[in-house]
């Protein structure tokens, strides 16, 4: 089951995609301002090409585990991107994904389908916002797969999943 992953930021969302099982996590792009017109379009054509069954928006949790504004933006993203797109679209805990990110490093030169992967401006790695969104989605399949069954849900109906804050924003 090939799943995406987005670190949503106000400037630049970071994307990645696993391979079609959804063990190998692989940095895909950054699209440029998704809550407007043209970059949501953008990252809709993505969407297409990559066909993911389930699409994961990271959670700005705050170390205490309480939601702000950030996360408040991310809920909303992720329900006008439900709105548009017939995959699930689910939220997860994305604390920590650009630190690790950043302190991960590291060249990609070949991505999970093959072909090459995303560079930056300097060339040779993904830009740091892919490669969060890569974090946030390996934290995300690993989580799924320490499930046994179906997930239990949260107070409200809301899916949760074991190690984030998981819940459907459809």
């Amino acid at each position: 089951m090939r799943v995406m992953a987005l670190d949503h930021g106000a400037a630049r969302t970071g994307v990645a995609v696993s391979d079609p099982t959804g063990t190998v996590a692989t940095p895909l792009a950054t699209v440029d301002r998704v809550d407007g017109d043209a970059g949501f379009a953008r990252l809709l054509e993505l969407i297409a090409e990559q066909r993911p069954e389930e699409i994961v928006v990271g959670l700005p949790v705050s170390l205490d585990g309480r939601e702000h504004a950030q996360a408040a933006r991310a809920r909303a993203f992720a329900r006008r991107l439900a709105a548009a797109v017939s995959a699930p679209v689910t939220t997860y805990d994305e604390r920590f994904t650009t630190k690790l990110a950043a302190q991960r490093g590291g060249r990609a030169p070949e991505d999970a389908r093959g072909g090459r992967a995303p560079e930056d401006a300097r060339g040779g790695r993904a830009p740091e916002d892919a490669r969060a969104a890569a974090v946030l989605l390996e934290d995300y399949l690993r989580a799924r797969a320490a499930r046994s069954g179906p997930p239990a849900s949260a107070p409200g109906g809301e899916p949760s999943v074991p190690g984030g804050e998981g819940q459907t924003d459809a």
